[in-house]
């Protein structure tokens, strides 16, 4: 089995966390067949080719929302943030800040500190990534 989907040690990974990790890596193929197929068809002369390859890339739009679907029943926050911002009008970046300032911290993490230092032991004066995104942890 291989694995470079695995940031860590699978050894060292729950059987959830690797099926989880799985289900995101099956995610990202999903997404990249449907752009495959978004730029086979806009180059694809034949009227007939270019219906197999809708249907194709419907069936890759099913895996796709199926993969997102498992994975979003496995972590309350990410749906909640996801139900903030998927099927909305209007603008999607605010959508999203507002989605993820009001959805609930995962069990068992940590309350987000403040913008700015990455937290009480990095003395460096670094700024941490949500700092960089413009305050945004």
């Amino acid at each position: 089995m291989g694995t470079d989907q695995y940031h860590e040690p699978p050894g060292e990974l729950s059987h959830e966390v690797r099926t989880f990790a799985r289900l995101c890596a099956s995610l990202e193929e999903e997404a990249e067949a449907i752009g495959w197929y978004e730029q086979r068809i806009a180059v694809e002369a034949d009227a007939e080719a270019r219906a197999i390859m809708r249907d194709a890339q419907g069936e890759e739009y099913k895996h796709f929302s199926m993969a997102l679907e498992y994975l979003l029943r496995r972590k309350p926050r990410w749906r909640e943030i996801a139900q903030g911002i998927l099927f909305q009008t209007g603008d999607i970046v605010e959508h999203g800040e507002e989605a993820e300032a009001e959805a609930e911290p995962e069990a068992g993490a940590e309350a987000p500190g403040p913008p700015g230092l990455a937290g009480p032991r990095d003395t460096s004066g670094s700024p941490d990534i949500g700092y960089l995104k413009g305050g945004a942890s």
